[in-house]
């Protein structure tokens, strides 16, 4: 696990993962995430959303919950939510796991910075660009089996992990 960095002059970001219904990758990465930076005092707040409404009100797919289990995060509940344009004004970074989330996010980002101050809406990044290969996606593991949805926990500590490194440690480099 990463570990929290001496205190820096930066405020404490705050994050959003974002998939495609709110039930497997974007809830597993919020999970993923506020585990391996529970004690940061870097990170002010953490949550997840999809693009999509079809989910909203579902709890976590039982495979995703199924593998934070299986890798010590017990105490995780989430109910789906929809992306809102506040959420480009109430998080730093807004990160989707796949292209098509990227690109629906971006669009909905340049509709609120238009109505908004640009210097305060969220960066929208692919989450797979913090670890992985420059571009890399989560695939979706909801039409898959149990193991896709392994394949997905261990890419989201990857990218939580290079997300801590590249985002919140350059500070401790500079």
């Amino acid at each position: 696990m990463p570990s929290a960095g001496p205190p820096t002059t930066r405020p404490p970001v705050s994050v959003l993962f974002v998939c495609l219904g709110n039930i497997c990758r974007s809830p597993m990465g919020e999970a993923v995430f506020r585990h391996r930076t529970s004690s940061d005092p870097r990170i002010k707040m953490v949550d997840s959303a999809g693009t999509e409404s079809y989910n909203v009100g579902n709890s976590p797919d039982e495979r995703t919950m199924s593998v934070l289990r299986e890798n010590g995060i017990v105490n995780y509940s989430h109910v789906a939510r929809q992306v809102k344009p506040s959420d480009f004004t109430r998080f730093d970074y807004v990160l989707a796991m796949d292209r098509s989330n990227l690109r629906d996010l971006q669009r909905l980002r340049q509709r609120v910075a238009t109505r908004s101050d640009k210097a305060n809406v969220a960066q929208v990044v692919l989450f797979g660009d913090f670890g992985g290969e420059e571009g890399e996606e989560i695939i979706d593991p909801w039409y898959g089996e149990l193991w896709g949805f392994h394949a997905a926990y261990e890419q989201l500590v990857r990218f939580s992990d290079g997300f801590v490194e590249k985002v919140l440690d350059i500070d401790q480099k500079s």
